[in-house]
């Protein structure tokens, strides 16, 4: 009887999107199980591929399968829940269904293809410049080729069969091992090796004599040198006498540099214990429900969620929790460790890829019950699910912006569905699709409307910055701010600054002639950053140094406009000399990490100021922080997005809630040009029904989410003409086989229209019901992938776009 393994190849092509029959050699079928990685020839090399049915027929002639080469994986590395959900997220999202298996597993699972040249004849006979290269091995990877500029020369070696070249599919990841010493068991072989030592090696002696009342352990050899105070050659030399031996221990990569002190469980307020004893009950009937836990910020969410996990952790479950960003994981991860210490595995894109891959293995083989993460940890191993809980559910970032475009919450909805446990969706400002939802009863409504220590919310101001020009204030800060950082400052308390916008200024125009620096490969402006005097794309990463002149009229007037943080630190040592400033964006947190060393000295009180872009606006919780200024509220109010007001409202009322958390009252100061905004009215309240009642009276005038769902069609190519021509047939399709219900809008070009030296232009369909849709956009797909794409277009198609 044969046995037959369906493989998912690895290669994101239209036509190899289905699993592809594979015989499995006779000493595999006791290995190979489904969600096994094995390596199979597809074409004329070896691919990686994911095995998701074994079967004993096949409808192909048995002569014409060919048999799976390599196993990768003992164990499988992916669940039977997994294989369902990537056959879920492939109809979802209209994605490979290669891209929906790899995304669930860390990037060091991923197959790296390497070229290797293997010798076919004798050294001698080829060309002078290859044999050097294959005097020292006759297996050489073609890299090595490319950088002395032989690959003509290997090209024709090919070509007369001298050399061959094969495809070889690696690991990025690595089990890390240690090297320790085995001490052996028998005692008397022990006291024979002692008594048979010269007098005059008295280090040796010494260490058997110690090493027969440690017979038969395993130990680290730095132990050894510290007790004995003795070196490695000594203990060198007794391991070639026989009384030990070396041996590799496998060890976990520790992410946690902390020592983590242990807490207890708060009391807890009514409206907090009641939230609790709803989602409870929903563990106990084992209900898929969804809750939308909305609470006012330091209301207590995180210890509703402790203690929820700890009720799901004592029925002998797991947990799941996410977090919008990485910056959010140290402060969350350690209040998750100081309540249930090693078992807690932390994922996010911080972690080194050897990290990341010991994470995933400690999951994966049941060492923790508890992850904490950002998006990417909702496909965590576990195979028995308790609770799932996303907090601050609103932010943008729980959505994938390339393939497989899958939204965390929809993802955590499906887990909660097939393991029968409830999911919670907490945030102070939930996003207006969630709690609509709410409104109808789809997710459970919990509420908490105080502060867990009956704090009262920050008092918050509103500055119009018109008032201070016609005032004559030309600096970045208000008055009334200015005279709130000087008071905070004389009591030694601290402030939070926050500015969505990194650099030092955002754009460069020359004076005279009015040109602004431009990215060469994209139609947006280029960030001037102070420290290396550059100006950046942060689309693309283009950068130039900051021309003396203007490239167009040579002219020298070059001014920088517009504020980033950078400017701001500047500003703030000028108006306040000696303030003690940390900056948090993108470009101080590079390094690994620097968002634990960046939070840490602002928690120890290692600076009076704490500035930064979103990364700081959620989540932080110091005592000591009593101000908490917004220097600019119109960053992100302005732009073409009909999110724009929710995002501005969310922010304001995220960030204002970073003050007076604790016994000190907080103060909140919003520097903005448009104080007469009702997103900026109604955060000074920081109340969200007037503001949701409102915003959604704007959507449904606009006919959009949550009254409509949107799809989002664009498509790219270097050339403009092109991309606008099969926009256009794009769209015309679309509405010769879409009914009447479904509005399109477009095609237009894309906000910022070039990105990357590729034009983009865009359509947008609106629909409330349309069974046609995905079998449309199918169709679709497939016409592009079957012709368009051979002439460089490129089209991706995006069912919930976070942006417009």
């Amino acid at each position: 009887m044969i046995t037959v393994a369906q493989v998912i190849v690895d290669v994101a092509a239209y036509p190899v999107d289905r699993p592809f029959d594979y015989l499995v050699p006779a000493e595999m079928t006791q290995i190979i199980e489904t969600g096994c990685r094995v390596k199979v020839p597809f074409g004329p090399r070896n691919v990686l591929g994911f095995v998701v049915a074994i079967k004993n027929e096949t409808d192909v002639p048995i002569e014409k399968i060919k048999p799976v080469s390599q196993v990768l994986d003992i164990e499988p590395v992916l669940t039977g829940e997994m294989l369902e959900l990537a056959k879920w997220l492939k109809n979802e999202t209209i994605c490979y269904e290669i891209d929906a298996l790899q995304v669930m597993l860390p990037s060091a699972l991923r197959a790296k293809y390497e070229k290797i040249a293997n010798l076919q004849t004798e050294v001698e006979l080829l060309p002078e410049p290859l044999q050097e290269i294959f005097r020292d091995s006759q297996q050489i990877n073609v890299n090595v080729f490319e950088k002395n500029n032989l690959l003509p020369q290997l090209k024709a070696a090919i070509k007369n069969k001298q050399v061959s070249i094969a495809n070889v599919v690696k690991q990025k990841g690595k089990v890390k091992e240690v090297r320790k010493v085995r001490i052996i068991e028998d005692n008397q072989m022990l006291a024979d090796i002692q008594a048979n030592i010269s007098n005059r090696a008295k280090k040796q002696k010494q260490l058997v004599e110690w090493m027969q009342l440690h017979a038969g352990e395993i130990m680290d050899p730095e132990v050894i040198y510290k007790e004995l105070e003795t070196s490695a050659q000594v203990l060198n030399a007794v391991v070639d006498l026989g009384a030990a031996d070396f041996v590799q221990e496998e060890v976990y990569r520790d992410p946690f540099t902390k020592e983590i002190k242990r807490t207890n469980f708060l009391n807890l307020t009514d409206e907090q214990s009641v939230a609790l004893d709803q989602i409870m009950n929903s563990i106990e009937e084992q209900e898929p429900k969804t809750f939308l836990l909305q609470g006012v910020t330091g209301s207590g969410k995180t210890e509703v969620y402790l203690q929820t996990i700890a009720k799901v952790l004592n029925d002998g479950k797991e947990a799941i929790v996410l977090v919008p960003e990485i910056s959010l994981t140290p402060q969350m991860t350690e209040r998750f460790r100081s309540r249930f210490g090693e078992l807690v595995a932390v994922m996010h894109s911080g972690l080194s890829v050897g990290e990341k891959y010991d994470e995933w293995r400690k999951i994966h083989q049941g060492k923790v019950k508890v992850v904490v993460g950002a998006r990417s940890a909702v496909f965590a191993p576990f195979e028995n699910v308790g609770i799932i809980i996303l907090d601050e559910e609103h932010e943008s970032t729980y959505k994938q912006e390339d393939s497989p475009r899958y939204h965390a919450r929809d993802v955590a909805i499906w887990r909660s569905k097939y393991h029968n446990c409830p999911v919670i969706l907490g945030s102070a400002t939930p996003s207006l699709e969630s709690f609509a939802r709410a409104k109808k009863n789809v997710y459970t409504l919990l509420t908490l409307k105080e502060r867990a220590l009956k704090q009262s919310l920050p008092k918050v101001q509103i500055v119009d910055m018109r008032d201070e020009l016609k005032k004559g204030n030309r600096s970045m800060f208000s008055q009334s701010l200015m005279e709130s950082i000087q008071i905070r400052l004389d009591k030694k308390e601290q402030i939070v600054l926050f500015l969505n916008r990194r650099g030092y200024s955002s754009f460069v125009m020359c004076r005279d002639c009015g040109t602004v620096l431009q990215c060469e490969n994209c139609d947006i402006s280029l960030t001037y950053h102070r420290k290396n005097e550059k100006c950046k794309c942060h689309y693309c990463g283009y950068e130039i140094h900051v021309p003396k002149t203007c490239p167009q009229c040579q002219s020298d007037h070059i001014r920088y406009f517009g504020t980033g943080t950078q400017k701001v630190e500047e500003e703030l040592a000028k108006f306040f000399p000696g303030i003690r400033v940390l900056r948090m964006d993108v470009d101080t947190t590079r390094a690994k990490g620097s968002h634990e060393q960046l939070l840490e000295a602002f928690g120890n009180g290692e600076a009076d100021v704490l500035l930064g872009t979103q990364m700081i606006a959620k989540g932080l919780d110091y005592p000591n922080i009593t101000l908490v200024g917004v220097l600019s509220a119109d960053t992100s109010l302005h732009l073409p997005d009909f999110r724009a007001a929710e995002k501005t409202f969310q922010l304001l009322t995220q960030v204002s809630g970073r003050a007076g958390r604790h016994e000190k009252p907080g103060e909140v100061v919003v520097q903005t040009y448009t104080p007469e905004h009702y997103a900026i009215e109604l955060s000074e309240a920081q109340e969200y029904d007037p503001f949701y009642e409102r915003e959604m009276q704007m959507r449904h005038q606009a006919g959009y989410p949550p009254y409509y769902y949107l799809a989002l069609i664009q498509v790219s190519h270097e050339d403009v003409l092109m991309a606008a021509d099969y926009a256009g047939k794009a769209v015309e399709w679309l509405r010769s086989q879409l009914s009447f219900n479904v509005s399109i809008i477009g095609p237009t070009a894309s906000g910022i229209s070039r990105l990357q030296n590729r034009y983009r232009y865009q359509c947008l369909i609106k629909y409330k019901v349309e069974p046609d849709l995905i079998p449309t956009l199918l169709q679709l797909i497939k016409i592009y992938r079957s012709d368009w794409i051979k002439k460089g277009i490129n089209l991706t198609v995006d069912l919930d776009p976070n942006m417009i």
